[in-house]
């Protein structure tokens, strides 16, 4: 039943994507984007302060901060990867994540990670390139597009199981809130990048970009709060991949509804995304097993 919520957080990312894109189509910055969807991310994580918890001394404040400080600058190199590199390559890239996890997880914690779930992380990543793979991109941006990509796919990695080690010592209660309250505070810092006053955004811009913040605020909060409460980021990364097959699936289906032209794509990469759906269902079905 735990594995229910990185499914949900999945189906939540991509509609959260979605409206992002179409934001950004519209005039959105990236940056602009990003302050919004981690300013009501906190405010959904601040429900979670009716937990209740503890603190466990001004000394150990470090822990949140700098957790934000890893979400922070795991979002700055993620949109600096799609802003100034080919999201052809950076989107499969970013699917590292998976195994990145698994790594951390056996050398940070000493929660050992199984022979099963590494053929699983291993089969998801591999999913995760076939299902957003496309033909495109100027080979001289290859290079910058890999490297920010991996570094944001590590961070993230980091991110996560972080969550899972600090939080016991304070409870879901304290811990997240906490966290989010320093990750709004830090994204302030994205404000000089603005491309004007966001304030001045037109009406069109800011339907998207607002469900977009809303969206992706909902399913950090589902997933994150799985991992902090019952740990298992290696297997909960691996169902969250699955917003790679419901991401083909909506821009197949109503991708015309967010104005994407991503149905337009080859017959090629259509079957490679076939392919990698198929590599997901496996991965998943090992991890349920």
């Amino acid at each position: 039943m735990t594995l229910l919520f990185p499914f949900v957080a999945s189906l939540l990312f991509v509609v959260g994507a979605m409206f992002a894109k179409r934001s950004s189509d519209l005039g959105g910055g990236i940056w602009e984007n990003s302050f919004v969807a981690n300013i009501l991310t906190a405010l959904f994580f601040s429900t979670l302060w009716l937990l209740g918890g503890k603190f466990p001394g001004w000394n150990f404040l470090y822990q949140p901060i700098i957790v934000a400080v890893i979400f922070v600058v795991s979002q700055a190199l993620m949109f600096l990867a799609l802003d100034r590199g080919d999201v052809s390559i950076a989107t499969p890239v970013l699917g590292t994540k998976i195994i990145f996890v698994a790594v951390l997880q056996t050398l940070l914690t000493s929660t050992p990670v199984g022979p099963k779930l590494w053929i699983a992380a291993a089969l998801a990543t591999l999913a995760v390139v076939l299902l957003n793979s496309s033909a495109g991109g100027q080979h001289s941006r290859v290079a910058f597009t890999i490297a920010t990509s991996l570094l944001c796919g590590l961070f993230f990695a980091l991110f996560d199981v972080l969550v899972q080690n600090f939080t016991p010592h304070w409870g879901q209660g304290r811990f997240l809130p906490i966290l989010f309250f320093f990750v709004a505070l830090f994204s302030l810092g994205f404000i000089p990048f603005f491309k004007g006053p966001i304030r001045r955004q037109s009406k069109e811009i800011w339907r998207p970009m607002s469900l977009a913040g809303l969206f992706i605020g909902a399913q950090a909060l589902t997933f994150v709060y799985a991992i902090a409460s019952f740990g298992n980021a290696t297997e909960m990364n691996v169902i969250y991949a699955a917003r790679g097959l419901w991401s083909v699936i909506a821009v197949w289906l109503i991708g015309h509804w967010f104005h994407s032209h991503e149905s337009s794509l080859g017959r090629a990469v259509f079957q490679r995304r076939i392919a990698g759906a198929g590599f997901l269902m496996v991965a998943i079905l090992i991890v349920l097993m």
